[in-house]
């Protein structure tokens, strides 16, 4: 699961993502580096979070400024994975749907068996690779997709609202996957509205509202002593409009 960071730095300079005459993302720059516990990505809904990590996996192209990989203007998302917000699961057990991942990302059939229960217990599926996909309860299905996206054997990993309406037990059980993807190597950015979730899991935080950047500031900096007053507020659980 562990491989060399080779997309990494990664770095938007400058972008502006437009749709019709609205700025969704406004003359944003951002740099991460190799190394280091998660990104949390956090801001109000609408503030861009979800179209900053489509821009990082390079699903779209800014309409201004620039993104690169590595230095790379334009780099094959090879070592990149992203889990969306509500991830579909395929018609097969939970082993197929990881079976599936690990022949799209190339493996050879020969490994996938065995790679493919290492994932399962990776996130806590062990014994229950041969139920229906679509019949696992949310946050089954939730580690389930983090499988899958594991499958591609990424640098970096992108995760859109990991915990979005998940119970406490089943918000735990992502974390803790999400602690130990973490800690083998692979860079972990996720955007979350959970500020508690953030306080958990971040080593820095990154502030948008209204497609700006307001801060990105170590975790323990953005939640004790945020340098703007956009930042304390929102830390302080106000709303920002």
């Amino acid at each position: 699961m562990r491989g060399p960071a080779s997309d990494l730095p990664l770095v938007l300079t400058h972008v502006t993502v437009r749709r019709g005459t609205v700025d969704i993302l406004d003359d944003l720059s951002l740099c991460f580096r190799a190394g280091g516990g998660p990104t949390a990505i956090v801001g109000p809904n609408g503030s861009g979070k979800t179209t900053l990590l489509h821009l990082a996996m390079g699903l779209i192209t800014p309409t201004a400024g620039r993104v690169t990989w590595d230095g790379r203007d334009h780099a094959p998302a090879t070592r990149r994975a992203i889990m969306f917000q509500r991830p579909a699961m395929l018609r097969r057990s939970a082993a197929g749907n990881i079976r599936f991942a690990l022949a799209a990302s190339g493996m050879p059939r020969s490994g996938r068996g065995a790679r493919t229960e290492e994932l399962l217990a990776l996130v806590g599926l062990e014994g229950r690779g041969g139920r229906p996909a679509r019949r696992l309860s949310g946050g089954e299905q939730q580690r389930l997709a983090l499988a899958r996206a594991l499958a591609r054997d990424p640098a970096v990993l992108l995760l859109d609202e990991p915990t979005a309406s998940l119970d406490p037990a089943a918000t735990k059980a992502i974390e803790d996957v999400i602690r130990a993807i973490a800690a083998s190597g692979i860079r972990v950015i996720l955007s979350t509205h959970d500020l508690g979730s953030a306080r958990r899991l971040a080593s820095d935080v990154v502030l948008i509202n209204r497609g700006r950047l307001i801060e990105h500031s170590d975790a323990e900096t953005f939640f004790s002593a945020p340098r703007t007053s956009e930042a304390r507020r929102f830390a302080a659980g106000e709303l920002l409009v």
